[in-house]
């Protein structure tokens, strides 16, 4: 495995973002701290609004942080230079953002837009990667390949745009709700490929999605609400995360049973904790 396939680690501390909306400033992201394993393979979880497509952005230098630092294998991304990060997104970081048009080359055939895409590639690594019209095979997309891009429904379109992602084998792959608009078989397709160059090539992946099944396929998930981490869970198991601040994310059927502004006993024996509403 060469510097250019290995996967790429990625280390967050206190990551912040704020936007701006009308007169307001709302909090995407805050106070992240994050370490993914070169290879590991995450899935981001969480509602709508929870901050997961912004964090992702964030990892792929899409969108700057307001505080805090992330780090891309040993680059900190908030110290590149825009040209830099372009050049880390061509050559060793591959993103599927939502919306498929925004990925692809639109006059093209999908065997086109993977060829261009590895046209970014070392050319000691090209003989290495999986040629064109064996990626869109696994994504079982080999009778459109000479289609252009604009005759292609959304799901088609979107495993395209997965096709162009991991083209040149990349480090670090990130995707945003990559299988969203598929069935089942379409689905599972996406995570096969996943796998393959997860299992040939290192690449570390990310995948933001609504689908718990996605999650128990990828192994670890991350669980966002309010713009913070607030479960891991692996091996079947899920573990809240407790914040610098103290602050713990409940379970949502606890949360269900216990609306904000509970009042709560917390009791200590040990190294247990138990938790017990207040009563009257």
């Amino acid at each position: 495995m060469t510097a250019s396939t290995a996967g790429l680690g990625i280390r967050c501390e206190e990551l912040v973002h704020i936007y701006r909306t009308g007169e307001s400033d709302v909090v995407a992201v805050r106070g992240v701290d994050l370490v993914v394993a070169p290879g590991e393979r995450v899935a981001l979880l969480g509602p709508s609004g929870s901050g997961k497509s912004t964090l992702l952005a964030m990892l792929g230098g899409l969108v700057p942080p307001s505080a805090g630092r992330v780090w891309v294998g040993d680059e900190e991304i908030g110290g590149m230079s825009e040209r830099d990060r372009l050049r880390l997104r061509a050559n060793r970081v591959g993103l599927v953002l939502q919306g498929a048009a925004r990925n692809l080359l639109q006059y093209a055939t999908p065997a086109q837009n993977v060829v261009f895409a590895q046209r970014s590639a070392p050319r000691a690594d090209r003989a290495r990667l999986m040629p064109a019209r064996e990626l869109l095979g696994a994504l079982g997309l080999s009778p459109i390949a000479d289609t252009p891009v604009p005759s292609l429904s959304g799901g088609e379109q979107q495993r395209v745009a997965l096709a162009v992602a991991v083209a040149n084998a990349p480090g670090l792959l990130l995707a945003d709700e990559p299988t969203s608009q598929l069935d089942h078989p379409a689905r599972d397709s996406v995570l096969d490929l996943l796998d393959v160059v997860n299992d040939r090539f290192g690449t570390t992946v990310v995948v933001v999605t609504h689908d718990p099944e996605v999650g128990d396929r990828l192994g670890r998930t991350i669980t966002m609400r309010y713009g913070r981490v607030g479960q891991e869970g692996q091996q079947g198991e899920q573990f809240a995360v407790v914040g610098k601040d103290g602050s713990v994310h409940l379970p949502d059927e606890v949360v269900a049973d216990w609306p904000p502004g509970t009042q709560v006993l917390v009791e200590r024996d040990g190294d247990e904790v138990r938790l017990r509403r207040r009563q009257g």
